[in-house]
Formats: structure tokens, C-alpha cells, sequence
């Protein structure tokens, strides 16, 4: 009895870790195809707090945040 409920148990753990990781993979690989943010956003967003950026500096933050990705 106590055999198997220590299965179940240890079951559970290692099919929640390996859930986790499989999970973590796909959301990565889910998240470099399709960004979250592009730049004709950044754009919009710049503009609204009434600043025209520059290609360069709307470059230089996608950079940024594609290595914080």
C-alpha cells in the first residue's frame, strides 16, 4: 500500500518536472517565432509619448530586447 502510493507520488514529480521543461522549450520556440513586440509597435509606442524615433534607435531597442529574450 504504501509501495504504491510512493510511486504515484514520485510518478507525479517526475512527469511534473519533465511537463515543465517540455512547456519551457515550446514557449521559447513559440516566442522567437512570433515576438511579442515588432518595431511598428515600438514605433507607435515612442511616438505616443511624443517623440519621433529614428530607425537606428528603434533597431538598437529590438536588439535589446531580443537579448533579454
Amino acid at each position: 500500500m504504501l509501495h504504491d502510493i510512493l510511486l504515484v507520488v514520485i510518478g507525479l514529480i517526475i512527469g511534473a518536472i519533465i511537463g515543465f521543461f517540455v512547456a519551457s522549450k515550446i514557449m521559447k520556440k513559440y516566442l522567437k517565432k512570433n515576438p511579442p513586440i515588432n518595431e511598428k509597435m515600438i514605433e507607435t509606442l515612442m511616438s505616443g509619448m511624443g517623440r519621433k524615433p529614428s530607425q537606428k534607435q528603434v533597431r538598437q531597442l529590438m536588439q535589446q530586447m531580443n537579448k533579454m529574450m
